[in-house]
This record gives structure tokens, C-alpha cells and sequence, in this order.
């Protein structure tokens, strides 16, 4: 018994070694585990939000660059598309973000580790002004936070509390992420698996004094180097005003590791 325990932590081991946890990363929020150094990673989230304006779809090309093992720098270049029911539609490029994220914090046990990342988002007003959040608001904004993971062979936690600052704007935002993990295939290496997630959104917009809490539920499958993925969103309070009050958005994502 001790023998079988010691090689699943060695496979959960060299699973982080070679791009492989327990849990993939979560769907719509982040999560500390950082990749060997010289890797690269290619993904895209498709978001398709409804709300009580219209539909809108942002579908972001990421291409994120670890230099070495505990620090990555990316770029996200977002296509929008936007339908308001008051009959305005188009598509355009949205807001350019700017990531670097740095681990100062990394404990592994036999089976389970627990990191700390620091983190920091810069927003570019490259998209039209929607005044969508999170797909194309059109003003700068700066985002700092720092992002906490546990890993185990069971179950995985991430939880992530950041200030999103919007200096021409009056939304400045206190956000708090949260989100379990559970494997539903026993770890196996090469990587095999299918992961279910539970993931919370806390916003309270610190200015106007408004709140919103989301609440996404996601599956996905990881095999070899490549993940698919998909989640359904929906808000369980909102006190924003009606026309920015959230009804269901669908994510649809991939990524590849290389």
C-alpha cells in the first residue's frame, strides 16, 4: 500500500514536470501553477455572453510565454462581436491585454503542492466603447491581484483576489475568483483526464457601490498537450443597473502546451 501511494506521487510528480496536474487549469478564472521554463502556450476562451441589451461574443486569441519556471508574460488579442437589440451590430478588434505573472511561493509535498502568484493585467482601449465588461469597455484599465492554487491527487482549489483600477471610468472593481476542481479519471501519465469545475466570481464595483456574483460550471478534457473545454455562466445576485445585468454567457475554449 505504501509502495502503490509513493508511485502515485511520483506520477503526480513528474505530471508537473511535464505539463500535468491533477486538475487542468480553470476554466474562467486562473490558477498559480506555472510550466517549465521555454514554454509556450496557445489558447483561446470564447465567451458568448447574452444580457438584456443583446448578445456579445469575444473570442481571444492568448499566447502566453514562461521564460523561465516561475514567471510568464502574455498577450491576449480578442475579436468582439456585438448585436444590441436596439438594432447597432458589428465586429471589430476589442481591448488588448498585456499579462505577467510571477510565483514568489511553491511548497510540493508527496502528492500535493500549494503556490502563490503575483499577477498584473494591462488593458489597452484598442476596442470600441460597449461598456461590456471584460470584452470591450474601450478605456484603459489596470488589474493587479494575487492568485493562490492547492493541488492534491483528489481535488484542486484556486482562489485569486485582485483590484481592477479604470482611471477614466467609474467601475473600478474589487474581484474575488474562486474555484474547485475535481478529476473524474484517476491520474494517469501520459496525460488522460476529464475534470469537472466549480468556479465563482465576486464584483463589487467599489465607486458606484454595486455587487455582482457569478457562478460557472465546467467540464474539461486534457490529453497529451492539448485541453478542450466549456462552461455555463450565470449571475446569482446582481444590484448593477438593468442594462448591465448578465442572463447566461457559454465559454468554449482550447489550449495547447508546447
Amino acid at each position: 500500500m505504501h509502495l502503490k501511494k509513493w508511485c502515485m506521487g511520483l506520477l503526480f510528480l513528474l505530471g508537473c514536470c511535464c505539463h500535468s496536474f491533477a486538475q487542468g487549469p480553470p476554466i474562467t478564472a486562473d490558477k498559480p501553477i506555472m510550466l517549465g521554463a521555454n514554454s509556450w502556450i496557445i489558447k483561446t476562451l470564447t465567451e458568448i455572453r447574452n444580457t438584456r441589451e443583446g448578445t456579445f461574443v469575444k473570442a481571444p486569441l492568448m499566447v502566453h510565454y514562461l521564460p523561465t519556471a516561475s514567471t510568464l508574460i502574455g498577450v491576449h488579442l480578442p475579436f468582439v462581436h456585438f448585436n444590441f437589440d436596439d438594432g447597432r451590430q458589428g465586429q471589430s478588434l476589442g481591448d488588448i491585454e498585456l499579462l505577467a505573472k510571477y510565483q514568489f511561493y511553491r511548497k510540493d509535498e508527496m502528492g500535493k503542492t500549494f503556490r502563490l502568484v503575483a499577477k498584473t493585467l494591462q488593458i489597452l482601449p484598442t476596442g470600441p466603447q460597449l461598456d461590456l465588461m471584460e470584452i470591450s469597455m474601450g478605456t484603459y484599465q489596470s488589474y493587479v491581484g494575487i492568485v493562490a492554487g492547492y493541488e492534491s491527487l483528489k481535488y484542486g482549489i484556486s482562489s485569486e483576489l485582485g483590484y481592477n483600477l479604470q482611471p477614466s471610468d467609474d467601475m473600478d472593481e474589487l474581484r474575488y475568483k474562486m474555484g474547485f476542481g475535481l478529476p473524474l479519471t484517476k491520474p494517469a501519465y501520459p496525460v488522460n483526464k476529464v475534470n469537472l469545475y466549480f468556479e465563482y466570481q465576486s464584483s463589487w464595483f467599489t465607486s458606484i457601490q454595486q455587487y455582482m456574483l457569478l457562478y460557472a460550471q465546467g467540464i474539461q478534457y486534457a490529453k497529451g498537450q492539448l485541453t478542450v473545454e466549456a462552461a455555463v455562466q450565470f449571475p446569482l445576485i446582481q444590484t448593477t443597473p438593468e442594462e448591465r445585468q448578465r442572463q447566461v454567457s457559454v465559454f468554449l475554449g482550447t489550449r495547447y502546451i508546447f
